[in-house]
């Protein structure tokens, strides 16, 4: 795994390198922001049915012990919406809150693999520090001096907030045109190949791949890396030279239902 100002790079075992775009601080105040407004509206309205129920409690200027446990029992909702919000929502969405899902923006572990509740808790929890003074005071001054703009949360959960555009399904990878054969030769020339040589993680390498290419700033670079590598593991020399589109063309196919061998 290597970083860098702007990104993100994942090295594969299979020594392929799948890039993330680091989020930068204005995506993150927007995302911030949106999810500021949810987590007032929900405390707006706690609050309104806190005080409609209380009002049913009040016997002149005396609350009733009914009231009072009323009021403690909201206390307790708010302060889970306040601090709860961001932790439930990452925990639902993988790394995502209504604002980051909405800004495109996905929390991940440094390493590139999916937050897990241990993250999502630290990160959340050092946000009452990140606040101070006011409005991510301290939160602000700390993703201005870190290069890839990671908050104390992020630093001490060993989190990052990336660009996330939304997966690419397989499906509709598949149904995309690929360029004409020329006249007299197959569609592809690895129909024929032993797929069923490959493994459950070559499998799901390539699948990786296709949902995630059109997010890659070097896609045809890597498909063709990818290809030759998957081909080397099927025993399968590739044509020479390899072209990006043939390299996609065996992508889908490695990618489709096949049963995965143990190997040689």
């Amino acid at each position: 795994m290597t970083a860098t100002d702007e990104f993100l790079n994942i090295d594969t075992p299979e020594n392929v390198v799948f890039g993330y775009e680091v989020a930068g601080i204005g995506s993150r105040f927007l995302a911030a922001l949106v999810d500021t407004f949810l987590i007032a509206v929900l405390l707006i309205l706690t609050n309104l049915t806190l005080f409609f129920l209380v009002a049913n409690l009040v016997t002149g200027e005396a609350i009733s012990q009914g009231a009072s446990w009323v009021a403690a029992f909201f206390g307790l909702i708010s302060f889970a919406i306040l601090w709860g919000y961001y932790i439930f929502f990452e925990m639902l969405w993988n790394g995502q809150s209504p604002g980051k899902r909405w800004l495109g923006l996905r929390v991940l572990r440094t390493d590139g693999t999916p937050i897990g509740l241990s993250e999502a808790v630290i990160r959340n929890l050092i946000r009452i520090v990140d606040f101070l003074p006011a409005y991510y005071g301290v939160g602000v001054i700390t993703m201005f001096l870190n290069e890839q703009a990671r908050r104390l949360g992020d630093l001490a959960a060993g989190t990052l907030v990336v660009y996330d555009r939304g997966n690419v399904t397989l499906s509709s990878l598949q149904t995309r045109t690929l360029p004409p054969s020329p006249a007299g030769q197959t569609a592809s020339p690895f129909a024929q190949l032993p797929f069923e040589r490959l493994q459950q993680e070559d499998v799901a390498l390539a699948e990786n791949f296709l949902q995630r290419r059109h997010q890659l700033q070097n896609a045809d670079a890597l498909a063709v890396e990818l290809a030759g590598a998957l081909l080397a593991r099927m025993d399968a020399a590739p044509p020479q030279p390899l072209t990006p589109p043939q390299a996609l063309a065996f992508l889908r196919l490695a990618a489709a239902p096949h049963t995965p061998g143990n190997g040689p």
